[in-house]
């Protein structure tokens, strides 16, 4: 009977290490996904932004390809975002007649608007966005770059900063220096003629 006693003793010391360990186990699987949970959500954070961006930039597009082409100059312009235009003279919305200088500088409004997150229907805008139209300085037929930049959750590695007609120059670099680890970039091409 004394021995039959040890040997109860022994299990259940041994059953508590065991439960101990599948603890252990259980806590390190729970830290680990609560860890991927938190990644997978700057990720979707970060897809978000991307897919507003490219939005964005396919809005201004199509608002340059609505006015006459020998006025898509009036739409190209430098560092745009964080409130950087003032309302226009005339708001070119409810059927207001406007002049294509006009017209030009409400739709520009109205996406810099959009940009900051600001007008209605838009879902938040981007994080510190800065945006610029690049393209034929005359208007008319030709390429045209829209580059459209804004802050990141994650750090990446530093962006090279390429001046030409084709890279940023100052454009998209919104308040950061050129080593700003977590701007993104995006930069939406198209050819446009009459």
């Amino acid at each position: 009977m004394i021995m039959h006693g040890r040997n109860l003793t022994a299990r259940r010391g041994f059953t508590l290490i065991e439960v101990m360990i599948a603890l252990f186990v259980f806590a390190v699987g729970i830290l680990t996904v609560a860890g991927l949970q938190i990644v997978s959500k700057k990720a979707n954070y970060d897809a978000v932004q991307r897919t507003t961006a490219t939005l964005l930039a396919k809005d201004i597009i199509q608002r340059m390809r609505v006015a006459d082409d020998d006025d898509w100059d009036l739409y190209l312009v430098e560092d745009l975002g964080m409130g950087s235009l003032g309302a226009p003279g005339v708001m070119c919305d409810n059927g207001v007649s406007c002049s294509p200088e006009q017209m030009a500088a409400f739709d520009l409004y109205e996406w810099e608007q959009a940009l900051d997150g600001v007008s209605e229907g838009n879902s938040g805008g981007l994080v510190d966005p800065s945006a610029c139209v690049r393209g034929p300085a005359a208007g008319g037929e030709g390429t045209y770059f829209v580059i459209i930049a804004w802050r990141g959750t994650t750090e990446l590695s530093n962006p090279v900063i390429d001046n030409g007609i084709n890279g940023l120059g100052s454009c998209g670099a919104g308040g950061y220096d050129t080593n700003d680890a977590y701007r993104r970039v995006l930069m939406f091409t198209t050819y446009m003629s009459p």
